[in-house]
C-alpha cells in the first residue's frame, strides 16, 4: 500500500518537474550545444553516474512500555511506571527520494506488574513481571516531509518527519515474581507461526551533518500474544481478558542513522527533482515523447519560452539556464562571435585584447571547458568529444597550456583542492593519452577559488546549473 501510494507520488511528480525551473533537453551530440543549463554533460541516470548515497545505518536506544496487557507498565498497581529498556540497529535502504526499506533487529527488556522484579514482592497478592526479548523485522520508511514539500523547494532544510510500518518475528521469555519467588511464565522462539508480530510509529530526524542524522522514533508494538506480558496461560488468575487480545508496548527511542557512501548527499535529504531529472534523460535517450514546453522553444535553445530571458538566441549559442547565451568572460560578446572566450576584450576586436600582455589566447577555435558531478573527478563520456577538439587544437599549436581544476562551494577548501587537483590530472592524462605532449601540459588545481559564478558561496544561494559550471576543468595558455 505505502509502496504504491511512493510510486504515484513519484508519478506525479515526473509532469511538475517537467515545468520547473531548467528544461530537461538532451543533446543529441551535434552543434550547438543547446543545454538547459548551459552544461554540456547531460548523461544518463545508471547506478553509477548517481549523485547520492542510499544506504545507511541506523542504531538507538529506547524505553519500551507496555500498554495494553493484563499486567502494564504505566499505572500500575501502586500508581507507578515502570521503565524497561530497549536497543535497536538496522541496516536502510532509500528507494526514492520519500521511500525505504529497513531491516531491523530489537533486543529489549519491558518491566510490568505491581513492582519491579528486582524488588521483593510489597505483599502476597502483588504480581510483578518482566519480558525479555528480541525481534527482526522488515519495515517500510516513508519520508512524509519529501512527500509534501514542493518538489522545487531548493532550501537547505535540516528536518524530515518519517512513518515506519513493518512485520516480523519476535522471542520472548516472560517471567512472573510473586512473594513465592519468580518463575518463568511464558517463552517463545522466533520464526514459528505464532511469533510473528507488527510496528508502525513515526521518527523525527534532524540532519547534522552530511554523514549522520539524529532521530527521534515513537513505537507501537503489537506483539499479536496474550501471554507476553508474563500473566501466564489464558484465563489463569492473571491473564483474564476473556477475549485474549494481543500484549502490546510503545517503545521510544533516540538514535543516529549513519549514511554510508562517497556522494554529497544521501537520497532522503537529495534535491527530489534531481532523480527526476535523470530519469527524465533516461526517457528522452529511449525516444519516447515528452512534453516539456507548454509555450514552446521558439530560438531552439534548449530552454522553454515559459522562463527564457532571452527569446532570440543566435542559433549556435551556447545558453545559461534561463536562456541567456552564454558571455564567460563577461566582456559583452558572447561566446558564439568571441575569438578570445576566457579573455575580456573589445566588441570591435572580436572579444579580444587589443595589447599582447598576458596569456595567449585562442583565435580560430575554441578550447571549451568541460564540467563534473558533484563530488567526482571522473570524465563524462558526454565530454570526450571537447576533449578530442582540445587534443587537435594543442597538437596545432606551439604553445603550452595549463589544465585548470576547479569545484563548486561545497566541502571544506582542503577537500576541495584535493578534488580539484585530481580533476586536472585526470583532464591531462586524457589529453597525453590521446597524443598531446605531455611537456605541453600542466595540471593546475584551485580547488573553491576560481568560481565562475562567485556569487555561489554558499552553494545554497545559486540554482544547480551555477553550481555545476563551479565544477570545471578550463585551459589556460600559459
Amino acid at each position: 500500500m505505502k509502496l504504491s501510494l511512493a510510486i504515484a507520488a513519484l508519478a506525479l511528480a515526473i509532469p511538475t518537474a517537467s515545468y520547473a525551473q531548467d528544461s530537461t533537453a538532451v543533446s543529441k551530440g551535434e552543434y550547438p550545444n543547446t543545454f538547459s543549463s548551459g552544461s554540456a554533460n547531460v548523461s544518463p541516470f545508471t547506478n553509477q553516474s548517481k549523485r547520492f548515497n542510499d544506504w545507511s545505518i541506523s542504531a538507538g536506544v529506547g524505553v519500551p512500555l507496555l500498554q495494553s496487557a493484563d499486567l502494564t507498565s504505566i499505572k500500575n498497581g501502586n500508581g507507578k511506571n515502570l521503565f524497561g529498556y530497549s536497543a535497536y540497529v538496522s541496516i536502510d535502504k532509500a528507494i526514492t527520494h520519500a521511500f525505504g526499506i529497513n531491516l531491523q533487529y530489537d533486543r529489549g527488556e519491558t518491566r510490568q506488574g505491581w513492582f519491579n522484579t528486582k524488588d521483593s514482592a510489597p505483599d502476597a497478592a502483588a504480581v510483578g513481571a518482566r519480558t525479555q526479548y528480541d525481534a527482526i523485522s522488515l519495515l517500510g520508511d516513508i519520508n512524509f516531509s519529501n512527500l509534501l514539500r514542493r518538489v522545487d523547494n531548493h532550501s537547505p532544510y535540516r528536518w524530515a518527519l518519517h512513518g515506519y510500518a513493518g512485520i516480523g518475528t519476535i522471542a520472548y521469555r516472560a517471567y512472573q515474581k510473586t512473594s513465592k519467588g519468580q518463575t518463568l511464565a511464558t517463552e517463545i522462539k522466533p520464526f514459528q507461526l505464532g511469533s510473528m508480530f507488527m510496528q508502525a510509529g513515526a521518527g523525527l530526524k534532524f540532519k547534522i551533518n552530511r554523514r549522520i542524522d539524529l532521530e527521534g522514533r515513537l513505537m507501537y508494538v503489537v506483539t499479536g500474544d496474550d501471554e507476553f506480558d508474563g500473566g501466564g496461560m489464558a484465563y489463569s488468575d492473571i491473564n483474564r481478558r476473556s477475549e485474549q487480545v494481543s500484549d502490546n508496548f510503545f517503545n521510544a527511542t533516540l538514535g543516529l542513522s549513519v549514511k554510508l557512501g562517497k556522494h554529497e548527499s544521501h537520497l532522503m535529504w537529495h534535491d527530489p527533482l534531481q532523480e527526476i531529472y535523470y530519469k527524465l534523460d533516461v526517457l528522452a535517450n529511449k525516444n519516447q515523447d515528452i512534453e516539456v514546453c507548454k509555450k514552446g522553444d521558439a530560438d531552439n535553445d534548449g530552454v522553454c519560452d515559459d522562463w527564457d530571458r532571452q527569446l532570440d538566441t543566435p542559433a549556435g549559442a551556447r545558453v545559461d539556464g534561463a536562456g541567456v547565451a552564454l558571455d564567460t568572460d563577461l566582456d559583452g560578446v558572447i561566446d558564439l562571435y568571441d575569438k578570445c572566450v576566457t579573455v575580456p576584450g573589445p566588441v570591435e576586436n572580436n572579444g579580444c585584447p587589443t595589447t599582447t600582455t598576458g596569456p595567449v589566447v585562442e583565435t580560430e577555435t575554441k578550447l571549451e571547458g568541460i564540467e563534473f558531478d558533484l563530488n567526482s573527478d571522473r570524465i563524462l563520456p558526454s565530454n570526450t568529444p571537447i576533449l578530442n577538439n582540445a587534443v587537435n587544437y594543442i597538437n596545432s599549436s606551439n604553445g603550452a597550456y595549463n589544465v585548470v581544476g576547479a569545484t563548486d562551494t561545497r566541502g571544506t577548501d582542503a577537500y576541495n583542492q584535493k578534488l580539484s587537483q585530481r580533476r586536472a590530472n585526470n583532464v591531462k592524462s586524457y589529453l597525453i593519452k590521446n597524443g598531446v605532449q605531455s611537456g605541453k601540459l600542466n595540471a593546475v588545481g584551485k580547488g573553491e577559488k576560481d568560481l565562475k559564478y562567485p556569487e555561489c558561496e554558499p552553494a545554497t544561494k545559486c540554482p544547480e546549473w551555477k553550481n555545476r559550471a563551479n565544477r570545471r576543468v578550463y585551459f589556460e595558455a600559459k
